[in-house]
């Protein structure tokens, strides 16, 4: 063969490389569109659930096709994480009745849910690992952490409304509570750490307690109680950033599942999978039904919330430690993509369904 030759058979299989990612994601994503335009009672609740994925598609087919180093992300990250999703929760929940922040009832019901869902996870991780804790952590902490920051404020207000913004936002909290805590000392106690457990213990606590996310929530639970209502010029900053804070989240979630190593998948991958998209929501909806007296939305979001797909936390978490780190990327991009199903599937249930 010659030179040219070489060259266009070298072409060819970059941009078959670049192009051969991105077939189920785009193919499942237009068959949901179909499927709308086909089926009339199915309109309303893929309306609401395809913006939120075709914008995480965007950043993953951009992620493929563009040759951009994964750092070109850090200021985007910085923007989300310090201003936009904070702007968003303070400007939600200040205006929120301080009592409804103090529910404790939904706080122990949910939370208990989560740590079963990642008790599930590890014991599953603890066999496919050989008994290894910190990979079985990992594990865990993908069965059990939704993807509460990016996607769950977005998704749970275009859903139900402003009545769900004090849900999220207590999930959101005690959810990086748990896994925050619990991670750092499991994984500790697997590597034999010389820290002892109260440093652990208190390295996770300042880590939960500084967290811009945790800082806005507590900031706003502060003007909630005191009726404060910021200026009119600070007010307009922080609409501004609230409205930012879903499309440019849900954009840099796809890019950053895109620029992620995937390098097949584990044998546990759908048991963990089928814990968190699957279990966890229905655990969640048996005990909240079985305690009884929450509001509807309130239950409505709980269940939204943990059927939501694997946390990018999971490949944090993950690349911190050194562990499991490939497999973590890889359940975190299964995870997403079948979440495209589950959780329209479940909007159905809590939305079309329930109205008839």
């Amino acid at each position: 063969m010659n030179v040219a030759g070489l060259r266009l058979e070298n072409r060819l299989s970059y941009w078959k490389a670049r192009f051969a990612p991105l077939g189920a994601p785009v193919a499942g994503f237009l068959a949901l569109l179909a499927i709308g335009a086909l089926v009339p009672a199915l309109t309303g609740v893929l309306g609401l659930a395809l913006p939120f994925f075709g914008l995480i598609l965007l950043g993953y087919v951009l992620g493929k096709l563009l040759d951009m180093e994964e750092a070109g992300l850090a200021w985007m990250n910085a923007f989300i994480i310090y201003l936009a999703l904070p702007a968003l929760y303070f400007n939600l929940i200040s205006v929120t009745p301080i009592g409804e922040l103090a529910n404790w009832r939904f706080i122990l019901v949910t939370s208990l849910c989560t740590l079963a869902a990642f008790a599930t996870g590890v014991f599953i991780g603890w066999f496919a690992a050989g008994g290894r804790l910190d990979e079985a952590t990992i594990q865990g902490v993908g069965a059990g952490y939704s993807n509460v920051g990016y996607m769950g404020p977005g998704l749970t207000l275009a859903t139900f409304g402003t009545a769900s913004v004090a849900p999220t936002a207590l999930i959101f909290a005690f959810d990086s509570v748990i896994f925050f805590t619990l991670a750092p000392l499991l994984i500790g106690i697997a590597s034999g750490s010389k820290d002892s457990l109260a440093l652990t213990g208190l390295t996770a606590l300042k880590r939960v307690l500084t967290h811009p996310f945790n800082v806005s929530i507590m900031l706003a639970a502060l003007a909630a109680w005191a009726e404060w209502t910021p200026p009119q010029t600070i007010h307009k900053m922080l609409v501004w950033l609230q409205n930012a804070a879903a499309p440019c989240a849900l954009f840099v979630m796809g890019v950053t599942v895109a620029l992620r190593p995937v390098r097949g998948f584990a044998r546990e991958t759908p048991l963990l999978l089928l814990v968190k998209l699957i279990l966890h929501p229905l655990l969640v909806w048996l005990l909240m039904t079985w305690f009884g007296g929450f509001d509807p939305v309130w239950v409505s979001t709980a269940v939204l919330m943990a059927a939501l797909p694997p946390a990018l936390n999971t490949f944090v978490m993950a690349r911190q430690y050194n562990v499991y780190v490939e497999r973590a990327s890889s359940l975190i991009m299964a995870g997403t993509i079948a979440s495209v199903f589950t959780v329209t599937a479940l909007l159905y249930v809590l939305t079309v369904s329930a109205v008839r």
